[in-house]
């Protein structure tokens, strides 16, 4: 009996799934993270991000998306700017003008492919939020399982409009998710921005631990001064997701990578190099 019992336990284990990668061969850890550049921009007035502070004041913005070998398989960590973008030889306009004024100069197809990465071969994809900035090439990778909030997911888009596409595979979370199964890369739920915004907690061999932030803060002097932009879904659940943020930045002795702050991605190495 104690034997059949051990083998039962042998085939859940191989069974049991943690993320994308269902534990294939027991294989753990990141191996190598990219950075991405998934957009150019000017905002028109920053203000818009900051009330009260920055009236009337521009800044360049970028996107960011995040490329992660983990010994399992790839995860693509949002999407950025549509590709659409790059053949626009004026870029995308903003409906809003303190907003951001959109260029792409390299599309995301063409840096995945430069290293060597098909489209097929990304299994498993996550973004921040629901965003055009973050989803507008999700349809890139149709085959690709979607972590996504399930606030977020069910939030009505434009007109009503779902935010993905229906047939688009998705799993739908409600809270933090280790993706591997081995606490290498973690999904913090991190709402306020909008219902179910998300961050990502990496931990890389050498680098060490890093939070991906989304859009929990846009730039170093909001994240610092703690302020919500008056465009976000709700400001009490923005505040507490900061402090969740910084408290596992504390926890992991991590580094803060804000999506949108060009001056600290200036400093950062882009993709084809990578942080190992």
């Amino acid at each position: 009996m104690n034997r059949v019992s051990v083998l039962v336990a042998a085939l859940l284990s191989a069974f049991v799934t943690g993320g994308p990668g269902h534990a294939q061969s027991g294989k753990t850890g990141v191996e190598k993270l990219y950075i991405l550049n998934c957009g150019e921009g000017v905002a028109g007035d920053i203000s818009r991000w900051s009330p009260g502070v920055n009236e009337g004041k521009s800044m360049d913005f970028v996107d960011t998306c995040y490329l992660i070998k983990h010994a399992q398989g790839w995860l693509l960590w949002d999407t950025g700017i549509s590709d659409a973008v790059a053949a626009m030889p004026n870029g995308l306009a903003p409906a809003d003008p303190k907003a951001v004024y959109w260029h792409r100069p390299k599309t995301l197809a063409a840096q995945l492919d430069q290293l060597g990465v098909k489209a097929a071969d990304i299994k498993a994809m996550a973004v921040s939020h629901t965003h055009p900035d973050h989803i507008g090439n999700v349809e890139l990778f149709p085959t690709a399982m979607l972590y996504v909030q399930k606030a977020e997911y069910e939030w009505p888009g434009p007109n009503n409009e779902p935010r993905f596409k229906p047939g688009h595979p998705v799993t739908e979370l409600e809270g933090d998710r280790d993706m591997f199964g081995d606490g290498s890369v973690t999904i913090l739920a991190t709402p306020g921005h909008t219902p179910g915004h998300q961050s990502l907690l990496v931990k890389l061999p050498k680098t060490g631990a890093v939070v991906l932030s989304g859009d929990a803060a846009h730039f170093r002097d909001n994240w610092d001064n703690r302020r919500v932009p008056s465009i976000n879904f709700n400001k009490e659940q923005t505040l507490a997701s900061m402090q969740k943020i910084a408290d596992t930045l504390t926890k992991e002795n991590a580094q803060l990578w804000i999506n949108h702050d060009k001056a600290q991605r200036d400093g950062q190495k882009m993709s084809p190099e990578f942080y190992d």
